[in-house]
């Protein structure tokens, strides 16, 4: 199961995420790279919002959703949303890697079912976000390249990791403290 949940770690997914917007932008498809790169950028904010407000402030079996599966989530749909030729593709995508991911973070005892859920939302939410800002990929662009070059990099990154979890929990702490936002598992705003 960790050589599974790994090709969702920063690590990996964050050199993917650029590769594919520079393969879009260098087959010309500019809007495409441009929504990737934005919508990419937005659902990882979101989660780094609901991670530092729910680390401190979870209630009993949610303290922090799934980063994991909300990258795997919206980079697979997302590619799938940049690579389609035909209608219906990207929703099944997303949910396949929220499934596989989810799974492998529920095995390694890294999250519970809510938390999965809650990372598996926030990715299929870009994923859609993508297909409709996106619009159909013009004929220039070579879907095989994309994927062959998105494949490439997560070999290259699979097994590398960030410590990125960490900071977020710190952080998260830090801030809870210094803002006195929770109170026995209550948010305070």
């Amino acid at each position: 199961m960790r050589y599974i949940t790994d090709f969702a770690d920063q690590a990996v997914v964050l050199p993917v995420v650029l590769a594919i917007g520079l393969t879009l932008l260098f087959q010309g498809w500019r809007r495409g790279a441009a929504v990737w790169g934005a919508t990419i950028i937005a659902t990882f904010a979101t989660m780094l919002l609901l991670k530092l407000l729910f680390i401190p402030c979870g209630v009993e079996e949610f303290h922090t959703p799934s980063g994991h599966v909300a990258a795997a989530t919206v980079v697979t749909g997302g590619l799938a949303a940049m690579l389609r030729r035909r209608r219906g593709i990207v929703l099944p995508a997303a949910i396949v890697a929220a499934f596989v991911i989810g799974v492998s973070r529920l095995v390694l005892g890294m999250h519970t079912w809510p938390e999965v859920v809650m990372g598996a939302m926030v990715g299929v939410v870009g994923a859609i976000a993508l297909e409709r800002l996106a619009g159909p990929p013009p004929p220039k662009v070579e879907a095989s390249k994309v994927l062959l070059v998105a494949l490439g990099v997560a070999v290259v990154f699979h097994g590398l990791h960030l410590p990125a979890e960490a900071e977020i929990r710190s952080t998260a702490w830090r801030l809870a403290w210094l803002f006195d936002m929770c109170r026995g598992g209550q948010v305070r705003l």
